[in-house]
């Protein structure tokens, strides 16, 4: 990991390394790390069809990989404190409603730091409950160890969550598909069998690893019923990125030029429908937070972030 992303947070992994008895990697502050890392890493890569990237906003009129960036380095306390507070439970109601309560001060954090947008509502709740399976596994390095337990939190009900409709809840009561509580039920299927595979794959082909993360997102995309799309374009957008995603991954991925020249023409689609595909955005961040823990467990070396300032950090 490059030495500048980790100093901001070495402090408080000194203090920690006196209070816990997990290995360096499974350290709330080195968790926090990596889930801030991830969303960054989601946010840059660069082109995304219909998602903000560092070429714009996408689909998204009022966002900017500038605030995507400044969103996710405000979590880092949300994510530090979720590992902390759960560190050594087991799954339980009670460890669910610890992850809710904080993922609702982290909500209150990203907005300030936003000015009221929606950046990153989402990725709390996936990262929210796969940074408690990481800190509460035996084995972090295991993905599907760690969604398995995520899933088991997030089967247990929170007495405190609000009842408010979402754009989410409607969207799964109107079609009758999973959404993002029954993505983290299931134990995240689309990120431990579609995104990591997808991703080990194209790594394994020898293609770049822009390339390869494209083509992970391209598999999570063709795969899922994203409630995003179908919010913002209904059946007509999610069948548009779904057939789209999985014809570039049938010419050989984002690493060919038939590829890459149906993944611009499925952009442009989905702009045409102000269409984002943000669920499969964040089950791709959540992909990438399982496959650094996994390099950083094997002594890898972990460079999934080169665009974040992590000067404003607080430990």
């Amino acid at each position: 990991m490059h030495s500048a992303l980790a100093q901001p947070a070495q402090q408080a992994r000194s203090r920690e390394e006196s209070s816990f008895s997990a290995p360096i990697y499974a350290l709330p502050t080195r968790i926090a790390t990596l889930a801030v890392q991830s969303m960054i890493a989601e946010a840059s890569l660069t082109p995304k069809p219909g998602l903000v990237d560092a070429r714009g906003p996408g689909a998204h009129a009022d966002l900017d990989i500038a605030l995507m960036h400044r969103s996710a380095r405000s979590l880092f306390p949300c994510f530090r404190d979720m590992a902390r507070a759960v560190a050594g439970a087991a799954p339980s109601r009670q460890v669910r409603e610890k992850l809710a309560a904080i993922g609702r001060e982290g909500e209150a954090a990203m907005f300030a730091a936003t000015a009221g947008v929606n950046t990153h509502k989402g990725a709390i709740w996936s990262l929210g409950l796969l940074v408690g399976g990481a800190v509460m596994s035996s084995h972090p390095a295991d993905a599907v160890e760690i969604a398995s337990i995520a899933g088991s939190i997030a089967r247990y009900s929170d007495s405190r969550m609000p009842t408010d409709a979402t754009n989410g809840s409607r969207v799964v009561e109107r079609y009758g598909v999973p959404g993002a509580r029954g993505e983290a039920q299931d134990g995240f299927p689309h990120v431990v069998g579609v995104g990591l595979p997808a991703l080990q794959q194209a790594r394994s082909r020898g293609v770049a690893e822009t390339f390869a993360r494209l083509d992970a997102l391209l598999a999570i995309m063709a795969a899922l019923d994203d409630t995003c799309l179908l919010h913002r374009g209904g059946h007509k957008a999610l069948e548009t990125a779904k057939s789209g995603a999985a014809e570039i991954l049938r010419l050989g991925g984002t690493s060919t030029k038939a590829g890459l020249d149906a993944l611009d023409q499925l952009d442009i689609d989905l702009l045409e429908l102000n269409a984002s595909p943000g669920g499969s955005g964040d089950l791709f961040a959540a992909t990438l937070f399982l496959d650094s823990l996994n390099q950083l467990s094997s002594g890898a070396p972990v460079d999934i972030d080169q665009n974040g300032d992590f000067s404003q950090w607080k430990s």
